[in-house]
């Protein structure tokens, strides 16, 4: 397993913004649950084979931290108390600092230094916006896509998220509870 923390200072701007595109375009306005996309995503599964989520960065953190990965009715029990209680205690900054620090970015890849060390032979402080796009279309399943070995898939996943990228806030805003 590979994995290093970084403070948010030593991540590339560019990371935040990606996730967020890809991920939860909601995050700096939401209180942990993005209750559009529970809608949309219960509709959407009614027609599904499989079925697709809902989970914010906020939740997918308390996961990360505090839970253990296989699904459950009783894991995401547990998950919505913890994503209630990372909202009430940490801003959105902290928040974003510990999910890029704790989630799978590849198999046994951890966190945003441990993916930038081994796709790019970087640093997080050094990837460059192609590169954090490339990491956030990894996230859906990043034991199947690799940012360091990109498929056309993920090129066309990298671009819609870049193009996403422009309409995000820039990150971070300061959000006080």
């Amino acid at each position: 397993m590979k994995h290093k923390w970084v403070p948010k200072e030593k991540i590339s701007r560019h990371l935040p913004m990606a996730v967020i595109a890809s991920e939860d375009n909601r995050f700096a306005s939401h209180n942990g649950f993005d209750f559009k996309e529970i809608s949309k995503a219960i509709e959407e599964n009614k027609k599904r084979k499989k079925a697709r989520g809902a989970s914010t960065i906020s939740q997918q953190t308390a996961k990360n931290v505090f839970l253990w990965p296989s699904s459950s009715w009783i894991r995401k029990g547990f998950e919505v108390y913890f994503t209630v209680l990372i909202e009430l205690m940490w801003d959105k900054e902290r928040i974003m600092e510990v999910y890029l620090n704790s989630i799978e970015m590849g198999d046994g890849i951890y966190g945003a230094e441990a993916v930038a060390k081994a796709h790019f032979h970087t640093t997080a402080s050094q990837l460059t916006r192609k590169q954090c796009a490339l990491i956030a279309a990894s996230l859906p399943n990043p034991r199947k896509y690799n940012s360091g070995k990109p498929s056309p898939y993920m090129y066309k996943r990298q671009r819609k998220i870049m193009y996403l990228m422009k309409c995000v806030p820039t990150f971070p805003e300061k959000s006080k509870k």
